[in-house]
């Protein structure tokens, strides 16, 4: 009999990471060894672990710019139409593994790596993530640069180049403590810094209506200085550009003759221009309307603005035909993604550009704009709406608020027109809220703004249509589209789980990774048992690795033959951490009941960020903590029973947990979570889902099948049912006496014995003011969990519903996403074209 290969023998065979040519190997190593020469030449002898981090960085950077260049130089031939994705977030993690992946280098480095003494995953692990982002909404955009590049799309992402991200979170005494994300500290190897690129971005100032036109005068300057990330795609010689922008004061900053008097104080000021650049805001589904905060939003879309038009100009095929104006094929030559309503400014700043600075009549300028933008709404939570104050908005950007008022007053003209004398109707639709405080409803503006909104799944897009924007569906019903979100198998499968991407490589090949609906090859594969087997020892190895981890970094044994019991996501009340809370108290209650009966073990990991400021997510984290320290010091609970919340997850946390996972919680109240993007995720890598009828998880049972999840809980029909009559948590304590009993303990300091009201607030929100009902699915919950214990008992079948899973996954790529992107709203097309590598000489 053969012998079993080791892993890395193994990965030698399988071409998915690149064949390690000894030419490529000798290649590397001469150039790792050229980079830390001149690293460590300009300063010291001795090389540190970051030093080898930096060299290996620079090589595998060398092996992007050739291709960069290229694919720059053939959009510029060729002139497609441009795709520009605006977002406030890029939740990047790290590049380097990434990089190595999508060149096909990976093996490569591997070796050269090894031959130098050194070890690959201990370098990756050196790399600060780059956490521009605070979860789904900036992951997302991460991804769909991924495919974007990958389907040979000519696409550009453009951010801010925050310079702190998401704070890290410590937990200090079982509390949350946030630190800043100083990410930039060592230099960031992957970034380029395009000076000759810098752009002015005006602020304040007031308005002049002139016979030349209208001006916008004596306005505050802020320059904008872009850094450029390359982008490539998935072994296609396509190297797309991630622009982001930071904040410069201008030499003048305050220097004007009636400061004359304090020069020193006038440099030290420069800080209050740069701080636009400053720090992320750490707010995941909530408004919170800060001046500096519009700031940000008004400063990457003016920039940008005035970068797609520049590109646009300078374009060979610009201005073909001399009769039209230059601007009347902009919406054939440039598309804009706006990721939420963030960047909603691209719409009044493209009007003001197109009508004060290229004279063009309003009604022209309207047309390329509607055209050129399109919508993607993420949240239908009304406190993450953004709702800016006209105060605020007219003193940072008057003339953009006479631009809005005049696309509401023809909006509302045309509404009137339709619906005479309907004027609550023009109430609801008006993007100017009367009140104490007038409001600008920048959701409402993007919806008249854009040729096409999109919702994130199916069922959120039902829920967009039919009650956050009725009217304006009523109004237009063609604008509105579904785009299911997806997740990039490169990094989702390939990159954090090589041990199941290889036993689907040997089962299918491997072209599913770059067209994951080929996964549905493994149907075939579901009885196989030489299949079965090799999938569960995958998840097995997955468990061991993480087990590892956590006993090295948080001092915690755990049982690695446990369900591993995953909730990981930002921490908020609708994603009902406490549901999953009120099931392990549950559990610990029985065992301590029935100490003798057998119990299926488990290990609940459950991790997340709170915003700074949200009191109840604080609390939340508290308990959890709280909980963890009483059971897992329980000496009748063993090892059946162990919670722990995973410190600081984030994207490089995700790639090692998720591949690790045996059940994965998608509990969210139904109608609450727009999509979500980890469950697919998890369901890709082998773990099964207990979840609600929300966002994607819909989808996710309608293609695996209803019976391979463990779907409990109402459905949106039950939540609006018992909105109407009226939810009365007291009613479910009344009649539970688990139920019942939990609560009792939290309540009387069972887990917090010494601060025993510390969990009054938490408990008084679940009895008397729970917006996300979770006494409601708590029985329905705890039945679910036991069918899980059950399932899990018979580890065959067990496995079977993980294949059937894995193989109904393929939806869920963000490169049919984009795809549906592309065609229905960009109109454009992905391309399969290769670009020829730098080493081949153009024709």
């Amino acid at each position: 009999m053969a012998v079993p290969l080791t892993d890395s023998e193994k990965r030698k065979q399988i071409s998915v990471r690149g064949i390690a040519g000894l030419g490529d190997v000798a290649e590397i190593r001469k150039s790792f060894n050229r980079h830390l020469h001149f690293t460590l030449v300009k300063d010291r002898n001795v090389a540190t672990p970051r030093d080898y981090y930096f060299a290996l960085a620079h090589t595998v950077r060398d092996h992007l710019v050739g291709r960069w260049i290229r694919t720059q130089q053939y959009y510029y031939e060729k002139d497609p139409k441009r795709i520009y994705y605006l977002s406030l977030e890029f939740y990047m993690g790290r590049t380097l593994q990434n990089t190595m992946v999508n060149l096909g280098l990976q093996n490569a480095c591997d070796e050269a790596i090894y031959q130098l003494g050194l070890d690959l995953e201990e370098l990756e692990e050196i790399e600060e993530d780059a956490g521009l982002g605070n979860g789904g909404l900036g992951r997302l955009a991460a991804c769909f640069l991924d495919s974007m590049a990958t389907l040979g799309l000519a696409a550009y992402g453009y951010g801010i180049r925050y310079e702190f991200g998401i704070f890290n979170q410590k937990i200090a005494d079982g509390w949350q403590v946030e630190e800043a994300d100083d990410w930039l500290r060592y230099g960031n190897p992957w970034e380029k810094a395009r000076p000759e690129y810098m752009l002015p971005v005006h602020f304040y100032g007031r308005v002049e209506h002139t016979p030349e036109g209208i001006k916008w005068v004596e306005t505050q300057v802020v320059l904008a200085m872009p850094y450029d990330t390359p982008v490539p795609g998935y072994k296609n010689n396509t190297v797309n550009t991630m622009r982001l922008w930071s904040a410069k004061a201008p030499n003048d900053f305050n220097l004007e003759e009636f400061n004359v008097g304090d020069y020193i104080q006038a440099v030290l000021d420069r800080n209050l221009a740069e701080n636009i650049s400053r720090v992320l805001y750490p707010n995941d589904n909530f408004f919170e309307g800060k001046e500096l905060r519009l700031k940000q939003e008004y400063f990457v879309v003016a920039a940008t603005l005035q970068d797609i038009i520049r590109r646009f100009k300078s374009s060979k095929f610009g201005c073909r035909d001399p009769v039209r104006t230059c601007f009347e094929t902009f919406p054939d030559k440039v598309a804009i993604q706006l990721n939420d309503t963030h960047p909603a400014l691209s719409i009044p700043e493209l009007m003001r550009i197109l009508i004060d600075v290229e004279k063009m009549d309003w009604d022209k300028a309207w047309e390329i704009t509607k055209r050129t933008c399109a919508y993607t709404n993420h949240t239908v939570l009304p406190e993450a709406l953004e709702r800016w104050p006209v105060s605020m908005f007219e003193k940072l950007l008057p003339r953009h608020l006479e631009i809005v008022y005049t696309i509401n007053q023809k909006h509302l003209d045309h509404v009137a027109a339709l619906f005479p004398g309907d004027v609550d109707r023009l109430r609801r639709m008006s993007v100017i809220e009367e009140g104490d405080c007038k409001r600008i409803n920048m959701a409402h503006l993007c919806v008249i703004g854009a040729h096409a909104v999109n919702g994130v799944a199916r069922i959120h897009s039902e829920i967009v249509k039919n009650s956050v924007f009725k009217d304006f569906y009523e109004l237009e019903p063609e604008k509105f589209q579904n785009k299911t979100n997806g997740i990039t198998p490169r990094r989702w499968l390939l990159l954090c789980n090589p041990g199941l991407s290889d036993v689907i490589v040997e089962r299918i090949g491997e072209d599913f990774l770059t067209d994951l609906s080929q996964l549905k090859k493994l149907l075939d594969f579901v009885d196989d048992e030489a299949f079965i087997r090799d999938v569960a020892k995958v998840k097995q190895e997955n468990k061991l690795k993480f087990s590892a981890y956590l006993e090295e970094q948080y001092k915690v044994k755990i049982n690695p033959s446990s369900i591993f019991d995953v909730h990981v996501k930002r921490i908020h009340e609708y994603k009902r951490q406490l549901l999953n809370c009120l099931h392990i108290i549950t559990l610990y209650n029985r065992i301590r009941k029935n100490p003798k009966k057998s119990y299926v073990p488990r290990t609940v990991m459950i991790g997340g960020k709170a915003a700074p400021g949200y009191h109840m997510a604080k609390m939340i984290i508290k308990l959890i903590t709280s909980i963890g320290d009483v059971i897992n010091n329980d000496p009748y609970i063993g090892d059946r029973l162990k919670v722990i919340f995973l410190e600081n997850y984030r994207v490089s946390l995700a790639e090692k947990v998720i591949p690790a996972a045996d059940l994965s919680e998608q509990i969210s109240t139904a109608g609450t979570e727009a999509s979500g993007t980890g469950n697919m995720k998890f369901m890709l890598n082998g773990a099964l889902t207990i979840g609600t009828m929300d966002g994607a998880n819909v989808e996710m049972a309608e293609e695996a099948g209803e019976n391979n999840l463990f779907i409990f809980g109402m459905r949106v029909d039950d939540v609006e049912a018992m909105d109407k009559k009226g939810y009365s948590a007291k009613e479910y304590y009344d009649r539970i006496p688990e139920l019942k009993q939990v609560i009792d303990q939290i309540n009387n300091g069972f887990f917090s014995p010494n601060d025993p009201g510390c969990f009054r607030d938490v408990v008084s929100m679940l009895m008397y003011h729970d917006r996300f009902k979770v006494f409601a699915d708590y029985e329905a919950y705890i039945k679910c969990q036991g069918q899980v214990d059950q399932l899990f008992m018979n580890p065959r079948e067990w496995t079977k519903k993980v294949i059937k899973n894995i193989a109904c996954s393929g939806k869920f790529s963000s490169d049919r996403t984009i795809t549906e992107y592309a065609r229905e709203i960009w109109g454009v097309e992905p391309s399969a074209v290769k670009i020829p590598p730098p080493n081949i000489p153009r024709e």
